[in-house]
């Protein structure tokens, strides 16, 4: 299992800036590992970044900037880099020579975050997959003290012996733990087989935005919420009623841009969860400056499972916390861009396109517009509802005409 960092850790954090990352996006990513790395228990000390046409094949950045980067984590006693990407096996190797520390990529970070925060028997099992394909092809990496030895009687092969005795352990352990997902995965389609027709939503949307926060709200349920990210990796359902209609509400882990193929794998039954879902509630933290990029981060992934043509209803959270910059009147030279919108500049934006039926803006944790949200909810469930159960339609016409609300 890979080691889980204490609180008081300091971290340094390293990212490039590319041809396909520019400055700014190289930072917004680099904000976000720093949250990642909040979140797993480390504190950044300082931040290092370096432009480059591509990241070096050998050792991610220039030997230059590892220079800087040694010198720094040495005069401030630094014991962890993170780097903002996946790492190769050989670019882990190298760079951990030269820095002479422990040396952690995203997805590292990333599977680190998911073990700490599994709870359940499942979750655990999914993590520990996800760990172990990732390490296997870095295992090498942990027996690079048996290169300085150069043979000699009783010298020669310790090495290569302790890496295929470890690989096989791990190739072996990979088998097991999928045989033992495969068999919870039946489990859990025959509880989803059991629950019958009744409608399924299932509550998406980037890491962080307050799908949890929603689904105690909505269903009067104690899910963990916390602002951190990752606070949720077990799948919850609860049975929610709206007016006169019960439906299945899915909580689900949240998505994040370069998120580690290892966990799509592992995560495979969670995300089934959304597959057979009949309706999307898209969670949205409107007041994240890039909440454009987690919408179309979370779109890639649902089209990645083929779920990306399901009935949705945009819900933008988080409505009590956006702010907007303003132009003073006498400024005649900041152009004005979508840092000084408000909510209502951008609900005139793309968001004008979409139907108004399908759009939401509300604010979980103060429980704002919830009987608005609640009343487009009812509306999508009863559409899918009645295709299902025809007959029931004249008691939701009846039930509606004596206007009652629960």
């Amino acid at each position: 299992m890979i080691e889980s960092k204490i609180d008081t850790e300091k971290v340094v954090l390293v990212g490039v800036i590319t041809q396909n990352q520019n400055e700014e996006k190289s930072k917004e990513y680099l904000d976000e590992l720093e949250f990642l790395a909040y979140t797993a228990g480390g504190t950044v000390a300082k931040r290092f970044t370096q432009k480059m046409a591509i990241p070096n094949t050998k050792t991610y950045i220039g030997s230059g900037k590892l220079d800087e980067i040694q010198d720094y984590i040495e005069a401030h006693d630094i014991k962890t880099v993170i780097f903002d990407d996946e790492l190769s096996p050989s670019q882990l190797r190298n760079i951990e020579k030269i820095l002479n520390c422990k040396i952690l990529d995203r997805t590292n970070l990333i599977l680190d975050i998911f073990a700490q925060r599994a709870q359940t028997s499942y979750a655990k099992t999914q993590v520990e997959l996800a760990q172990c394909q990732y390490l296997l092809p870095r295992l090498t990496r942990l027996w690079t003290h048996l290169e300085r030895q150069k043979g000699g009687i009783g010298m020669r092969g310790p090495g290569e012996t302790e890496i295929e005795t470890d690989r096989r352990i791990i190739r072996d352990k990979i088998t097991l733990l999928r045989k033992k997902l495969n068999k919870i995965d039946r489990q859990m389609a025959v509880q989803r087989k059991n629950r019958g027709k009744m409608v399924r939503a299932a509550l998406v949307g980037y890491t962080n935005v307050g799908k949890s926060t929603l689904m105690n709200v909505i269903s009067k349920s104690e899910v963990f919420a916390e602002n951190k990210l990752f606070a949720t990796l077990d799948t919850t359902v609860r049975k929610v009623v709206i007016k006169n209609i019960p439906f299945l509400l899915t909580d689900t882990v949240g998505f994040i841009r370069k998120l580690p193929t290892q966990l799509v794998e592992s995560f495979k039954s969670t995300l089934d969860e959304v597959r057979e879902a009949d309706l999307l509630l898209h969670v949205v933290d409107i007041s994240h400056k890039n909440f454009e990029d987690h919408i179309e981060s979370v779109n890639k992934i649902l089209a990645e499972i083929k779920s990306n043509d399901k009935p949705t209803l945009m819900v933008f959270n988080k409505i009590d916390a956006y702010t907007n910059q303003t132009i003073d009147a006498d400024d005649l030279v900041t152009e004005r861009s979508k840092i000084h919108y408000t909510l209502e500049d951008w609900k005139k934006t793309w968001m004008q396109k979409m139907e108004e039926s399908n759009t939401i803006f509300i604010s979980a944790l103060n429980k704002e517009n919830l009987e608005e949200f609640k009343t487009k909810t009812y509306d999508l469930v009863k559409k899918i509802h009645i295709t299902r159960f025809p007959y029931h339609d004249y008691l939701y016409n009846e039930y509606d005409d004596l206007g009652n609300t629960e």
